[in-house]
């Protein structure tokens, strides 16, 4: 009985880090404006071409791409939002961080965009007998997977000098944003971060911000991190949650940095 427990209660916690990974979308177009010491735009970004998002799919990392890690497309199936439009932020400066956290692009004015869920990969159970030794390799299992960290990892791309402004947007809300934001999407719970916090960035691609939003889940605070990187006409984005840090067995984790140099190797 009480190992039946402790697979409920960490089913329960995967299924809450989930609520919170993917808290209002993953597809579709949309975003926002504004920028980072990035904007101003030269005569060369002023030129500058989008991708179209067949071009894109070839330059988003794949498994092939990353020892240790499940890539997958991040589409939800409905569950979610499916595009920009069916997110609303109670402050419109802040929705680029939203979109990052909800898997969207995080500019205006894309020109085409991709994403996927990159995800540590775990031992997967080898019975699905209710014995107390099946019961004993699926609660490792679900354990396996909570120590796990998921990053969406997306890319957007931008015609002239809009990826320097995107970069703007994302750099001037981090700083306008501390006291939070909530976001709501048709349909669904709202999710409410209180907090906001700079961190200190990659420093892949000609530019790169990246952030901490402090959020609630079923009362408990939690942390998530975000980071938005320049590559030329492209912007590539990661959001990543720890199942462990939601469950409260670990309290530190960051964007792996592993995921991030694949995808700055692909854009070089």
């Amino acid at each position: 009985m009480k190992r039946s427990s402790g697979v409920r209660m960490a089913a329960t916690v995967t299924v809450s880090a989930l609520s919170l990974a993917l808290v209002t979308g993953c597809g579709g177009n949309s975003g926002s404006d504004s920028g980072s010491s990035d904007a101003g735009g030269s005569a060369s970004t002023a030129a500058a071409k989008a991708y179209t998002a067949a071009e894109l799919r070839e330059l988003i990392v794949t498994a092939q791409d990353l020892d240790g890690y499940d890539v997958k497309s991040a589409d939800t199936g409905g569950k979610f939002a499916a595009s920009k439009d069916a997110v609303t932020v109670t402050d419109a400066k802040c929705a680029p961080l939203a979109h990052v956290l909800t898997g969207f692009a995080p500019g205006d004015d894309e020109k085409a965009y991709v994403n996927r869920m990159v995800t540590e990969k775990s031992e997967k159970p080898s019975s699905t007998s209710t014995s107390d030794e099946s019961l004993e390799d699926l609660e490792k299992s679900l354990r396996d997977i909570m120590g796990s960290t998921m990053t969406i990892v997306s890319l957007s791309s931008y015609d002239g000098a809009g990826a320097e402004k995107t970069m703007k947007s994302v750099s001037d809300a981090v700083a306008g944003c501390a006291g939070g934001f909530t976001i709501a999407a048709q349909g669904q719970d709202t999710q409410k971060f209180t907090k906001v916090v700079a961190e200190k960035s990659s420093g892949t691609g000609e530019r790169s911000v990246a952030f901490e939003a402090t959020g609630k889940v079923e009362g408990d605070t939690q942390t998530v991190h975000g980071e938005v990187v320049r590559h030329g006409s492209t912007i590539a984005t990661y959001y990543s949650i720890s199942l462990a840090a939601l469950a409260g067995e670990k309290s530190e984790y960051s964007i792996p940095a592993e995921v991030i140099k694949a995808q700055a190797a692909k854009l070089k």
